[in-house]
């Protein structure tokens, strides 16, 4: 059996930048254990795979380690397929997924993604938060993650966190964010967890970083970027429970895979 494989840099304009994510066009669906299999020798924070489904798709992200609910940057990779190689004609897809209908629209080189709005409120920081990360905070919040505000983008830019503490929290992983320098914020993710100790660009992040900004900034539009060592551009709108994730991508390869049966 061949299964196509597309290996796309989500969140960039160019190649090794931004989130590498592994797709995975299937003409049905294949059993969970061969989808996480796929995944670990991928070996990339996700591999997508999505099945055509009526007036869209059904959608399913993996890590190297396990299933997940939800993933930005594996979506707008997997639109960029769609819209590229599967059909040129379409500027708008549709996604069900774990956490519900996703809407992913083309304009130019620009794709944005429909997303739900996950606000983070205040919280107490566990021990292993405080211990695993480093400096001084302004706030600590959580989502579907705890959520750490720092003041600078410099300070995000030099954290090293320990990541067998931060392995030991409850949530998904730790977004840490700041105003910017030459955005409006900065932020990493770290989700030792799920395998992935730094994510490089964390589309699903942003359900949580738009609405805080926002408010804080009082703007609809921003712009920010993820400081990782690849770094990643994102163009973001608050629309109140929905946010709009944007940005570009770009294919680094294309080809199959070969597994027996």
């Amino acid at each position: 059996m061949k299964i196509p494989l597309y290996h796309i840099d989500a969140f960039s304009g160019r190649v090794f930048g931004g989130n590498p994510a592994a797709v995975c066009p299937l003409e049905e669906w294949l059993d969970d254990s061969v989808l996480q299999a796929i995944a670990r020798e991928n070996n990339l924070s996700e591999t997508a795979f999505f099945v055509r489904e009526e007036e869209g798709y059904r959608i399913r992200w993996f890590t190297p380690v396990t299933e997940v609910d939800l993933c930005g940057h594996a979506t707008l990779a997997s639109a960029f397929v769609i819209f590229n190689y599967i059909n040129t004609s379409m500027t708008q897809v549709t996604f069900q997924s774990r956490s519900g209908r996703l809407d992913v629209g083309k304009e130019k080189d620009i794709l944005s993604m429909d997303f739900p709005s996950q606000p983070p409120v205040p919280c107490t920081a566990p021990r292993a938060l405080h211990e695993g990360l480093t400096g001084v905070p302004l706030e600590v919040l959580r989502s579907e993650d705890y959520f750490v505000v720092y003041s600078s983008e410099r300070e995000i830019r030099a954290l090293s966190p320990d990541m067998g503490r931060l392995k030991e929290l409850d949530l998904r992983g730790v977004i840490v964010t700041a105003p910017g320098s030459d955005v409006d914020f900065v932020s990493r993710f770290f989700a030792p967890q799920l395998g992935i100790d730094e994510d490089p660009v964390t589309g699903s992040a942003h359900c949580a970083l738009i609405p805080y900004w926002s408010r804080r900034l009082n703007k609809k539009n921003l712009h920010a970027y993820q400081v990782s060592k690849r770094g990643g551009e994102l163009f973001c709108t608050d629309s109140g429970d929905r946010v709009i994730i944007s940005g570009r991508a770009v294919r680094y390869m294309e080809g199959s895979i070969t597994i027996d049966t």
